[in-house]
């Protein structure tokens, strides 16, 4: 293929890029998620309590971190951020959460169920003694929510698992007329009075409940309990109004540093810093397009510091394009032809960025393995901005630069900045 055809078949194919990359990110504020620091949220520090009992090891903090990872999945919380802080502690970060109370007390709940006699119970005060726990919560496979055709009212459906089936079979069968306690962490959710034999392996828990008070229990109910209690060391509630004002702000840095950006390419580097505006359009388009993605997957959420690192790699591609532009203009004042110039100076001009960015990529790969928080956040962007970067001056800058040194430049040099460049064969 010839070189003339290859670049522009190289351009044809980043515009193709640029346009899908539109189509997935726009509009922003829907397609990429927004982190806790911006939407807004909950962020809870947990701290296990150890006790005689129940020492804090690490299998105990790994158990206890599954167990909330997937109570949090459960509530429908996007995005989310859970880790390990110390020995003792879990970091959770729910961005956009819509019940905070709710979040805080399915988290916090130890989660230990348990299906115990009734000793004697006083219907006029509520009071009921309660006697030898019978089954407990680790038989339980699966539960959902539901609604008695008769009473209207929430209750919760629970399926045990095979082991668990046969003992709730004979201990509904042993105590047809008497009353059972289904208990949750202490506490009395419901005292029925058994029927008949339950066989199935199915039970349902009713005790007046709201919808909130219903998830909570189907979320604690599915993940099993907790082996160590959890306390909050910390709990903090983000408005979405402080974050979308500083995700204004951060917007605007980087519109106004992009802005001045523009401002000198175009006043030194005239016709190629025009030039150069839509290489960086091509570059945040297909950065923009790469996030929204990410975001889709779940992957990926926008903070501040993500925020900070865009505009950094921003800062990296302007300063991509004018290394090529000036290895360009060095070429011709060697005597190079104006092609020669453009083939051999962005080839040069790629592989010092190359080496410079391969640097800053490393940095940013630790810091993302090692650092914790929003930090990554920071990590991730400067990366994916150095990855693309160097892809944009590879298909794009390069291709754009050699076409028009071979097509506009020999007739208006002053407008590109450069004179001399001998006559093309």
């Amino acid at each position: 293929m010839d070189p003339r055809q290859r670049n522009l078949l190289s351009m044809a194919a980043v515009l193709v890029l640029a346009a899908l990359a539109w189509w997935q990110f726009w509009p922003p504020g829907e397609k990429i998620t927004q982190g806790l620091d911006i939407q807004g949220g909950l962020s809870v520090i947990l701290t296990a309590v150890e006790t005689p009992e129940t020492p804090v090891t690490d299998d105990v903090m790994d158990r206890a971190e599954l167990i909330v990872r997937n109570r949090v999945d459960r509530l429908g919380a996007s995005e989310v951020t859970i880790q390990r802080q110390g020995s003792d502690s879990i970091l959770v970060q729910l961005p956009g959460i819509a019940n905070a109370q709710e979040a805080l007390d399915a988290l916090g709940s130890t989660g230990q169920l348990e299906i115990r006699d009734v000793v004697s119970s006083d219907p006029t005060t509520g009071e009921v003694v309660l006697g030898e726990v019978l089954l407990t919560g680790d038989v339980i496979t699966a539960a959902s929510i539901g609604t008695n055709p008769q009473t209207n009212e929430i209750e919760v459906n629970v399926t045990f698992d095979s082991e668990g089936a046969a003992a709730w079979s004979e201990i509904t069968g042993a105590r047809i007329g008497q009353q059972i306690a289904i208990v949750l962490d202490g506490n009395i959710e419901s005292a029925p009075v058994v029927r008949d034999r339950i066989t199935g392996g199915q039970t349902t828990i009713s005790g007046n409940f709201t919808p909130e008070e219903a998830r909570r229990l189907k979320t604690v109910l599915e993940t099993g309990a907790l082996p160590v209690s959890l306390e909050f060391s910390e709990s903090r509630v983000v408005g979405p109004t402080l974050g979308q004002d500083s995700l204004r702000k951060g917007v605007f840095a980087a519109l106004a540093g992009l802005g001045l950006v523009a401002l000198y390419l175009a006043a030194y580097y005239r016709g190629f810093g025009v030039a150069s505006w839509f290489a960086l359009s091509i570059f945040g388009s297909l950065f923009l397009g790469v996030l929204s993605l990410l975001s889709n997957f779940g992957w990926f959420a926008l903070s501040l510091p993500g925020i900070a690192g865009i505009v950094l790699t921003i800062g990296l591609a302007a300063d991509s394009e004018i290394l090529m532009i000036e290895r360009f203009k060095e070429e011709v004042r060697g005597g190079k032809t104006y092609r020669s110039a453009a083939r051999h100076g962005t080839r040069h001009a790629i592989g010092t960025s190359l080496d410079a960015d391969l640097v800053t990529f490393v940095s940013a790969l630790m810091l993302y393995t090692f650092a914790i928080g929003p930090v990554r956040g920071f990590a991730l962007t400067l990366m994916l901005g150095l990855a693309i970067d160097i892809l944009n001056m590879v298909f794009w800058s390069r291709s754009v630069i050699i076409t028009l040194a071979e097509t506009v430049v020999p007739r208006v040099p002053w407008l590109f900045g450069v004179k001399g460049g001998g006559a093309d064969a």
